[in-house]
């Protein structure tokens, strides 16, 4: 059975957050905890989602350890630290996926194509067949079109792309918001 087929026999749904300009502002190829700063609204989006029953799953490409800017371990170590923060804000990140290669860029063994890479959904569709989730009631938001195309080819039912990092629209379906607070709004609609 293939990871689409796993995705969709399962009942548990997800809010996928892409990292980077989601979770925490983009600086370009951040792994330093003293140079993160949390975007607003997404400690309440993501205390709401927990509280609706959904997994808090964060799926990232990393191109940095790519290009050799910073090292598998630097990126656990800030993950590491930023779960740490959310947790004391009552947050319990359930999983965490990532890419560490790059097709064009990347160096020695991460020059490479990966289908966790997005746009592909491949760690959209692990995270499915792992913790048994049902992507059609899961819902992502990213800030990229990668992020965008990576949920319609999982499919999720929801795809969000918060504004502020694309200049141009994005091919592909999603809803377009300015804030954080705009999709736990919908998420508390939703219930």
């Amino acid at each position: 059975m293939s990871l689409q087929e796993t995705a969709k026999n399962t009942s548990a749904r997800a809010l996928f957050l892409d990292r980077d300009g989601v979770i925490n502002h983009e600086i370009g190829y951040l792994y330093r905890p003293e140079e993160t700063r949390f975007v607003d609204g997404i400690f309440p989006l993501c205390r709401t989602a927990q509280s609706l029953g959904y997994r808090l799953v964060i799926v990232t490409n990393q191109a940095g350890i790519a290009r050799g800017y910073y090292g598998e371990e630097d990126f656990h170590a800030l993950m590491d630290w930023m779960r740490t923060q959310l947790l004391a804000e009552g947050i319990c990140i359930d999983a965490v996926y990532f890419c560490p290669d790059h097709p064009e860029h990347g160096i020695g063994k991460y020059k490479r194509e990966s289908d966790l890479r997005k746009p592909g959904p491949g760690m959209l569709l692990r995270a499915a067949a792992e913790f048994g989730l049902d992507l059609q009631q899961s819902v992502f938001i990213g800030d990229r079109c990668s992020d965008v195309a990576a949920g319609n080819a999982a499919p999720v039912g929801a795809m969000f792309l918060l504004a502020g990092t694309e200049l141009q629209p994005c091919p592909g379906d999603y809803l377009s918001i300015t804030s954080l607070t705009q999709a736990e709004d919908w998420l508390k609609a939703k219930g």
